[in-house]
């Protein structure tokens, strides 16, 4: 069996117990004046857009309110339009700059629907592209990332500024 090594995941694995407090990562994130740090592109009014620390592919967005809350049914008017309205800009951002071959849009609901934070209801945005997915995932159980946090956050960040 062939070993590839990929001793940053661990931060992955043990991100509960980084957290310590046990404290939601979103509204940790937005009450620090730490954006970069904590990979926040934008901060609307109800909602803020983050770029996914652990990304399915490069410029893995979420979008999420403020408020602490787990359940869609229970935003208000506002934050559900706000969050629309983000996910709408994210898309033609990413479209400009990632010119992805498509995107998958989604809310995962519970734990039995994939929710790795249950209790802060989020928005996710990942762009795709043709062959985007090969064998590494499938035989080896490994993603290919070829573009770190940081710098996508540094190319998204000037089409935010400008909103």
């Amino acid at each position: 069996m062939k070993i590839l090594w990929a001793p940053w995941r661990m931060k992955y694995i043990r991100r509960f117990e980084e957290r310590g407090d046990n404290s939601c990562i979103f509204c940790k994130g937005v009450q620090q004046n730490k954006d970069r740090e904590n990979l926040i592109l934008y901060r609307g009014r109800s909602c803020f857009i983050i770029l996914n620390k652990y990304p399915y592919n490069t410029g893995h967005l979420m979008i999420a309110p403020y408020r602490h809350i787990g359940e869609l049914e229970g935003l208000s008017e506002e934050e559900l339009n706000e969050l629309m309205r983000l996910t709408v800009l994210s898309v033609k951002i990413l479209k400009r700059e990632y010119r992805p071959s498509g995107l998958n849009i989604g809310v995962n609901i519970g734990r039995a629907a994939g929710a790795g934070i249950e209790d802060h209801i989020h928005l996710h945005i990942v762009p795709r592209w043709v062959g985007d997915t090969n064998f590494m995932p499938i035989i080896s159980q490994t993603k290919i990332m070829p573009e770190l946090p940081h710098e996508t956050y540094d190319r998204l960040k000037k089409y935010f500024r400008e909103e």
